[in-house]
C-alpha cells in the first residue's frame, strides 16, 4: 500500500483519450476523434484491418456509427462488412444512395424497397410511374457511382417530430406520415445526403465512398439493387431474377393489397381502430387457401403419377410443424391418409456422427442421417410392406428398434426436416413419387417504403417467444444460438429452395403486432453491454414502431394458426397425423 501511495501525484488533465482495439493494441488520440478516425489509423498499422470494409464499431459493448465521437478511454472493436451488423449498415446506406440518386434524376420519384432475394439484393418497385427502361437503369447506376466517387458525407441530426411530419407531408411520403403516428418521443434522427433528408431506423455509414460494391439489374415490373453478401464482400454473385420465389412475392403483394395493409404504419392504424379482428381472419383464410391449393396439387399428382412422399423443409421458426399438420388435414379432405415419418429417428449412432470444423458433432449434416436405411424403408413403405421403424435414443446416442408399421391404401408419407429439398436425401426414390414443399416466412411487412424488416428477424422473434414459452430459454440463450442456426440454414436449406414443387409463405400480415407484447419484455431482460444486447436492442428498435395487439385482439388468433406454434395455444400441438398406421 505504501509503495502504491508514493506513485500517486498531481498532474494536468489529459486532452487525449486511449482506445484499446480488440483488447490488444492501444491507440491515443484527441478527445472527440471519431470511431472512423481511430479505425483508419489502426488500418495503417495493421494490414489485416481493411479500411474499405469498415462499417462501424463496438464501443464498450455498444454498437456505434463510424461518425460517433469518442470522449473517454474505451475499448473498440471494428465492425466490418463481413459481419451481420456491418452488412445491415451497408445495405441501409446503399438504399439511401439509391433513393438520393433517383430523386436527383427524377424529382418526386417514389421507390419501394419491396423484398430481399437469396443471392443478395432488394427487389424494388416504382410507385408513381412505369418501371425503368434498361437505359434509365443504366443512367441511375452511373449516377450512383458518381456520388460514390464524390465521397459525399452522410450526416445525422435530431429533428422535432413536428418538423419531421412537416418534411414528409411536403414530400407526400404518406408511408412515413402514417409511421409517425406511432412515435411516442418528440424527436427523431434524420440522415441527410446531398441535401436530401430521410428516416432510417438503424445506423448508417459516414460517407458514400464505402458503397462501391453494388449493381442494378432489370427485373419484371421493377429492378434489383444487388449488394455483397458477407461471405463474398468484394464480389457480386450471379443472380436469378426469375426464380420460383418471384411468384411468391407477387402473391404476397396481392394479398397485402387485398387486405389494405401496405406497411407497419397502416397495420398500426388498423390495430388502433380496433379493426384487427377482420385482418387476422382474412390473413388466416389466405393461409388456408394456400395450404388447400398445395394439398389439391399433391392429390392430383398422386392420381396422375403416383406421388407417395411429401418432403417439407424450411429454415428455423418457419412454422413447418403446424404447416405439415394443416396440410395433413387438407389431404384427408381429398381422401388421402397422411403418415408422418420423423427424420430424427434416422440419425446414425453417435460415434458415427460427422464432426464440424470445431470437432463437435454436426447433427445438421446430411451424413448424420442413415441414408441407406431411410431410403430402403421409404421404398418398402411405399410398396405396402411391413416395416420396423427405428427409434433414436437421444440419451444413449444409439438407434433402437421402434414400432412396426404398414401403410394403408391411399396413405401419403409426410417427412419434415432440414434436408427435405436436397436430392441427396432420397436418391433411391423415383423423382415422380416425390413432392417437395419449401416453408418460410418470406415477406414481412416493411416499416415504410425505404425501411425493410428482414425475414430472418421475424423468424428470430418467433423463436425467442417460442423458446421462452415452450423450452424455458431466455432471449439471451436464443440470441447466442442464432448464428449457428443461420449457418446451418445457409449450408443445408437455402441452396436447395429452388427444388421445391411448392413454396408456402408462412408470414402473416398482423404477426409483428402479436409478437411485440410477448417478445419485448424478453428482449428487455438481455444484459447490457453484451453481444446479445446489441442484437436485442436492434430488434427492439423496430418493434417499437409496431402497435401491439390488445389481449382481446390476441384472443382472436385462431387456435389452428401457424403463429400459435410460437405464442402458444395451438389446438394442433397434440395432433399426430397417421398415428393409426398399422
Amino acid at each position: 500500500m505504501i509503495a502504491v501511495r508514493h506513485m500517486i501525484h498531481p498532474t494536468t488533465p489529459r486532452d487525449t483519450i486511449q482506445v484499446t482495439l480488440n483488447d490488444q493494441q492501444v491507440l491515443e488520440g484527441p478527445v472527440s476523434a471519431t470511431i472512423e478516425d481511430f479505425l483508419l489509423a489502426a488500418s495503417h498499422l495493421d494490414d489485416r484491418l481493411n479500411a474499405d470494409l469498415l462499417m462501424g464499431g463496438i464501443v464498450d459493448g455498444r454498437l456505434r456509427e463510424l461518425s460517433y465521437p469518442l470522449t473517454r478511454d474505451c475499448s473498440l472493436q471494428a465492425v466490418l462488412l463481413n459481419s451481420s451488423d456491418g452488412g445491415r449498415i451497408y445495405r441501409r446506406s446503399l438504399v439511401m444512395l439509391l433513393t438520393t440518386a433517383a430523386t436527383e434524376l427524377w424529382p418526386g420519384l417514389c421507390i419501394n424497397i419491396n423484398y430481399s432475394i437469396p443471392e443478395g439484393g432488394f427487389y424494388c418497385k416504382l410507385l408513381n410511374r412505369p418501371p425503368f427502361t434498361p437505359s434509365e437503369l443504366d443512367a441511375l447506376e452511373a449516377h450512383m457511382r458518381h456520388i460514390v466517387e464524390q465521397d459525399d458525407l452522410i450526416e445525422k441530426r435530431s429533428a422535432s417530430l413536428e418538423e419531421v411530419v412537416a418534411l414528409f407531408s411536403q414530400r407526400g411520403d404518406e408511408d412515413k406520415i402514417r409511421l409517425m403516428e406511432q412515435r411516442t418521443r418528440n424527436h427523431l434522427m434524420l440522415y441527410k445526403l446531398r441535401g436530401r433528408e430521410d428516416y432510417y431506423y438503424g445506423y448508417m455509414l459516414s460517407s458514400t465512398r464505402y458503397l462501391r460494391t453494388f449493381r442494378l439489374i432489370h427485373s419484371a415490373g421493377g429492378f434489383i439493387l444487388q449488394y455483397p453478401q458477407k461471405e463474398t464482400v468484394n464480389e457480386l454473385l450471379p443472380i436469378n431474377p426469375h426464380s420460383k420465389l418471384v411468384e411468391v412475392f407477387r402473391q404476397a403483394d396481392e394479398w397485402l393489397d387485398r387486405m389494405g395493409v401496405e406497411d407497419i404504419g397502416r397495420l398500426n392504424q388498423i390495430v388502433r381502430q380496433d379493426a384487427a379482428d377482420e385482418l387476422i381472419l382474412v390473413a388466416e383464410a389466405l393461409h388456408e387457401q394456400r395450404v388447400a391449393a398445395i394439398a389439391g396439387e399433391i392429390s392430383e399428382r398422386h392420381e396422375q403419377q403416383g406421388v407417395q412422399l411429401v418432403l417439407i423443409a424450411g429454415p428455423s421458426s418457419s412454422g413447418k410443424t403446424t404447416f405439415s399438420k394443416r396440410l395433413a388435414i387438407q389431404l384427408l379432405a381429398h381422401g388421402l391418409r397422411p403418415f408422418t415419418l420423423e427424420m430424427d429417428n434416422y440419425f446414425v449412432d453417435r460415434d458415427q456422427t460427422p464432426r464440424d470444423a470445431k470437432g463437435e458433432y454436426n447433427f445438421e449434416a446430411l451424413q448424420a442421417i442413415n441414408l441407406p436405411l431411410f431410403n430402403q424403408q421409404l421404398l418398402a413403405l411405399m410398396d405396402g410392406q411391413d416395416v420396423t421403424l427405428p427409434r433414436f435414443n437421444f440419451i444413449s446416442g444409439v438407434s433402437q428398434a421402434g414400432p412396426q408399421v404398414k401403410l394403408q391404401r391411399n396413405q401419403i408419407i409426410i417427412v419434415e426436416g432440414i434436408h427435405g429439398l436436397n436430392p441427396g436425401l432420397v436418391p433411391a426414390i423415383p423423382p415422380e413419387k416425390i413432392y417437395r414443399v419449401y416453408v418460410s416466412a418470406l415477406t414481412p411487412l416493411n416499416i415504410d417504403n425505404h425501411n425493410r424488416i428482414p425475414t430472418t428477424d421475424v423468424r428470430l422473434l418467433r423463436r425467442i417467444v417460442r423458446d421462452a414459452e415452450h423450452r424455458g430459454y431466455s432471449a439471451t440463450d436464443t440470441l447466442m444460438r442464432w448464428q449457428s442456426v443461420r449457418e446451418g440454414e445457409k449450408a443445408n436449406i437455402f441452396p436447395y429452395q429452388e427444388n421445391a414443387d411448392a413454396i408456402f409463405n408462412s408470414a402473416l400480415a398482423y404477426e409483428l403486432a402479436a409478437l411485440r407484447p410477448l417478445a419485448e419484455p424478453l428482449l428487455l431482460q438481455v444484459e447490457p453491454a453484451t453481444p446479445p444486447h446489441i442484437e436485442a436492442n436492434r430488434l427492439l428498435s423496430f418493434l417499437r414502431w409496431v402497435h401491439p395487439l390488445s389481449p382481446a385482439q390476441q384472443a382472436m388468433i385462431p387456435d389452428t394458426s401457424l403463429l400459435r406454434e410460437f405464442i402458444g395455444g395451438s389446438s394442433l400441438a397434440d395432433y399426430h397425423p397417421g398415428a393409426s398406421a398399422k
